[in-house]
């Protein structure tokens, strides 16, 4: 069951933006990190249910903290969020064991249901 939720982004308008939507929701956001260092030392910290990942970030990207996470944890589940769809990233992204891609921008109802596949 996908209770607690760490957002990764540097973005403080997605933070704000995917903390209302999860909170609305009954989902609770037990941690935000700025770039993917940070994810990778709260993920290991916190031990949330799920990840929201965005893959252009400084000092580590999405990609290079998913590896990460997915490292210190296989089963790990992971939605990476991006602006870029290009082929790429996603082949890269599914390599990796990213479970869902959602391109910016999003709404409402595309976070709510891409976690509603996780369960």
């Amino acid at each position: 069951m996908i209770k607690r939720i760490l957002i990764v982004d540097d973005s403080p308008i997605i933070h704000n933006l995917l903390r209302k939507t999860l909170e609305n929701n009954g989902y609770e956001v037990c941690g935000d990190a700025k770039n993917g260092r940070e994810g990778v030392e709260l993920f290991g910290q916190l031990n949330p249910d799920l990840v929201f990942m965005d893959i252009t970030m400084p000092i580590m990207d999405g990609l290079e903290a998913a590896k990460s996470i997915k490292t210190l944890r296989p089963q790990a589940r992971i939605i990476m969020l991006s602006a870029m769809g290009d082929e790429e990233i996603m082949s890269q992204a599914k390599d990796l064991g990213i479970d869902i891609f959602l391109k910016k921008p999003f709404d409402d109802y595309k976070i709510i249901s891409a976690i509603a596949k996780l369960v």
